[in-house]
């Protein structure tokens, strides 16, 4: 596969004669900076009657004082779905039901990337409560303009707010 990279007639870098070249490049953008990491994340949409559960991030984590939709960073050998069942009960004191997959972006941060899973689930046991975030509230979609989200939910909060007024496009 390298070798087609290199020197295939649909060779991505041409200009490179061999794989040590390649290997070169990686270390050299690794040393710059210029490769970030992909930290994956599992974040719930828990709807009840209509509204969603959002937090407010606490004071000294990335991205503080932001609302988002709770969940958090995936674990070495861990499922996203089990990521988002641990995030929510350590955050939230909740357990959720079969969450079901939404949607998936990716948003470069400086210094990093995330890959936000996003699920739909619905409360199974318990009731949310603020462990690990500064506040919660439960709001409708035409709502969360008023809160300010990281820039990476735009498109799910954007797709909430269609969804809720039927325009599912």
């Amino acid at each position: 596969l390298r070798c087609a990279v290199l020197h295939g007639p649909d060779a991505v870098l041409p200009g490179m004669h061999d794989e040590a070249d390649l290997q070169d490049l990686s270390v050299h953008a690794a040393r710059q900076g210029l490769m970030t990491n992909v930290v994956e994340v599992a974040a719930g949409l828990i709807a009840h009657e209509g509204r969603y559960l959002i937090a407010k991030r606490r004071t000294g984590v990335h991205l503080a004082g932001l609302w988002e939709f709770p969940g958090g960073k995936r674990e070495p050998g861990e499922t996203l779905e089990e990521c988002l069942q641990r995030e929510l009960f350590e955050e939230l004191s909740i357990r959720i039901d079969g969450p079901i997959p939404f949607r998936i972006i990716r948003h470069e941060y400086p210094g990093k990337t995330v890959e936000l899973h996003f699920f739909r689930c619905t409360i199974g046991e318990g009731r949310a409560t603020p462990l690990d975030c500064a506040e919660i509230r439960w709001v409708h979609p035409s709502e969360m303009g008023q809160y300010e989200f990281p820039p990476a939910d735009a498109p799910v909060i954007e797709a909430l707010q269609r969804d809720s007024t039927g325009q599912n496009t």
